[in-house]
């Protein structure tokens, strides 16, 4: 099997995708825009041939890798970057290759906006907050006086909590409006929850191979535009309410041979026309795995390795699980170098020693969502969890 991995080298964990597709025999064939010296000796061990382009966003230079791996090695079987700002290019690579496994252009606009993706999740039996596309402040006002405030806006195709707002009254509204960026934005009523995630690895029927979920304390939005600590974690099960939803959303969106990331809201108060406190609200879909450490904190929330289970998934349509294996909580901190905590870094690490498996500095383009210093800790309860949520997030103020 030849397989194409699109920027196998960022974020830094991707490599071991690659690392899992070599031991499962497979042609690992990378394109990036880095010299191949700066790869990591993980990542180069990983890949069976390299392609370096100047730039991954050219088509030009993409079409000429992959023609060259053609010329080479005969057809491409799979192409991937599991990486949600490349989804458009891969899918428009596959069609220029006759790629088959994956999916293909004309998917991408119910897959990558956040407006169509309404559609399906209403298929599905998901309610989702109202919306418009308002194209000047007077629609907006219009939509405003329907829904009241607080809303939010945000890009109809974007990635991450990038370029998302509130706007808590007519001021903010008139002011967003007279800086409009150049691109569709979508407009919504602020939905008061929690964000919780259904992630599963999906065989060639549809059906979900492993299950598992993160959820979120505080917003997303504010993490990025406050800059406030992030923190989320991974239960050691699933909701059962939940996995119900993504499985349903599984069927609506025709899933197939893919690892997925499907976001929703619970809410945390009633809401008029969206629910009832605990209700499940669609927020979006991706198709691709949950980004930065997200697949690390599940393989050590669930004593898996989904790094291999997703090779397992393209190459035998199946996943190998211990029924014995154990359970934890897996929380994620990401603390902002600008505060000043009550505990500083070097005493985290003293204290917490027994139950911290990774800390790091985050890379510069996940940041400004994730925070400048990170912090992986497996619990063995939610108690014990909340605890070092206590301690981590204090400040001296």
């Amino acid at each position: 099997m030849n397989f194409v991995f699109v920027s196998p080298h960022f974020p830094a964990n991707v490599w071991q995708y690659c690392r899992a597709l070599k031991e499962n025999g497979v042609n690992v064939l990378g394109i990036a825009d880095t010299a191949w010296e700066d790869l990591s000796p993980d990542l180069q061990g990983s890949l069976s041939d390299y392609y370096r382009v100047g730039s991954l966003e050219s088509r030009e230079e993409m079409v000429r890798a992959l023609g060259w791996f053609t010329w080479k090695y005969g057809k491409i079987d799979w192409l991937e970057s599991n990486n949600e700002y490349w989804l458009e290019q891969d899918a428009w690579l596959r069609r220029a290759f006759y790629i088959t496994s994956g999916p293909q252009p004309e998917r991408m606009r119910r897959d990558r906006s956040k407006s169509q993706m309404k559609a399906a999740y209403a298929q599905a039996g998901i309610a989702t907050a109202p919306y418009a596309l308002p194209e000047n402040v007077d629609q907006a006002l219009a939509f405003a006086a329907q829904v009241g405030y607080p809303l939010v806006v945000k890009p109809d195709s974007g990635v991450g909590a990038l370029g998302t707002y509130r706007l808590n009254d007519e001021q903010q509204l008139r002011h967003f409006f007279a800086n409009l960026p150049p691109q569709p934005y979508i407009m919504e009523p602020y939905v008061f929850g929690e964000i919780c995630s259904y992630d599963a690895i999906v065989d060639s029927r549809g059906e979900p191979l492993f299950e598992s979920g993160n959820i979120t304390r505080g917003s997303i939005m504010d993490f990025v535009n406050e800059r406030l600590d992030c923190v989320f974690y991974i239960p050691p099960r699933p909701a059962d309410d939940l996995v119900d939803a993504g499985r349903r959303c599984l069927k609506a969106w025709d899933v197939r041979s893919r690892s997925i990331h499907f976001e929703f809201f619970r809410l945390s108060r009633d809401q008029q026309g969206l629910g009832r406190a605990g209700d499940l609200v669609g927020l979006e879909v991706n198709l691709r795995p949950s980004g930065g450490l997200s697949a690390d904190m599940i393989n050590y929330a669930g004593s898996v390795d989904m790094y291999r289970m997703w090779a397992d998934m393209i190459c035998h349509d199946r996943v190998f699980l211990s029924d014995d294996r154990q359970r934890y909580y897996c929380v994620f901190v990401g603390r902002r170098d600008w505060q000043h905590y009550l505990h500083p870094h070097h005493q985290l690490l003293h204290d917490w020693a027994s139950r911290i498996v990774m800390q790091e500095r985050t890379p510069r383009a996940l940041a400004d969502t994730m925070g400048e210093q990170a912090y992986l800790l497996r619990c063995k309860s939610r108690e014990e969890m909340d605890a070092f949520l206590d301690y981590a997030l204090k400040t001296a103020d």
